[in-house]
């Protein structure tokens, strides 16, 4: 019996290349591509591949969000691909129980190996990955205020970090106030300092 794997990935030909990659892996069959994270959850609910890889631009916590509910349903792994990705999104896929992440770079043979791996049930987490995770045990901040502060960063406004997080904009102010507090700022700009110097983000 194959790995049956389903390719999330919002970008047509990048979805297609993958899913042509990964059909040359021994044991891997794909049995489905979609285009969005909602539509791999709906077919993941439908259908439970083993593995749902989602390929994204490893900043997206939506796409974090998704996985951690398709790792919920009977015998389906995610995987996360992507070129790069952001410390806080490491840490939520990393306590979220999402079974592993692999940078775009890594060989077709890591790649397939991952694949392998994750459908035996173990946890793939490239080593700088981790260190990026466990690196942070003396940070005060929530998951929420490291992920406000990182969009923050990106230059992103209030009403835009509220509606890719999904929460108002009193919240996004609520979450930089007690941020600020936690860590002894002047203002929003200085925590964001800070957080960034730490390493943080």
């Amino acid at each position: 019996m194959g790995i049956n794997v389903l390719v999330s990935d919002k970008l047509n030909v990048s979805r297609y290349a993958l899913s042509a990659l990964l059909e040359k892996g021994k044991g891997i069959q794909v049995v489905g591509s979609v285009g969005g994270n909602l539509d791999a959850l709906e077919y993941a609910d439908a259908h439970q591949p083993d593995v749902i890889i989602f390929s994204f631009d490893g900043a997206d916590g939506d796409t974090i969000t998704i996985a951690e509910k398709i790792t919920g349903l009977p015998k389906c792994r995610c995987l996360l691909l992507a070129e790069s990705f952001t410390r806080s999104v490491v840490r939520q896929a990393f306590t979220g129980g999402i079974a592993g992440m692999v940078q775009q770079n890594a060989s077709p043979y890591r790649l397939f190996e991952a694949v392998h791996r994750v459908h035996q049930g173990e946890r793939i987490f490239d080593t700088e990955l981790t260190v990026a995770v466990l690196g942070n045990s003396d940070c005060p901040l929530s998951e929420r205020q490291l992920s406000v502060l990182e969009k923050l960063s990106q230059g992103d406004t209030l009403s835009e970090i509220a509606a890719q997080l999904h929460i108002s904009d009193g919240t996004v102010r609520n979450y930089l106030l007690s941020a600020v507090t936690k860590l002894g700022a002047r203002n929003r700009i200085d925590a964001l300092r800070i957080a960034q110097e730490s390493h943080w983000i």
